[in-house]
């Protein structure tokens, strides 16, 4: 292996996600859950992730 460059790897949830435009939701969930060590504290978050992928859904099932 060389050590020319950085490969970046990436995980294909992530890469999943940018594709619906949640990714950010994804990352405030993950980050209250961090700070709380308790998901039930974070329903609002987890809430709001869930509508925005419903919406994705919807629209992806309608093309």
């Amino acid at each position: 292996m060389s050590g020319h460059g950085k490969q970046e790897i990436t995980d294909p949830v992530e890469e999943m996600l940018k594709k619906t435009g949640c990714i950010n939701l994804h990352y405030v969930v993950q980050d209250c859950i961090s700070e709380t060590k308790d998901w039930r504290k974070c329903q609002d978050k987890v809430a709001e992730f869930r509508k925005c992928m419903q919406e994705y859904e919807e629209k992806k099932s309608k093309k």
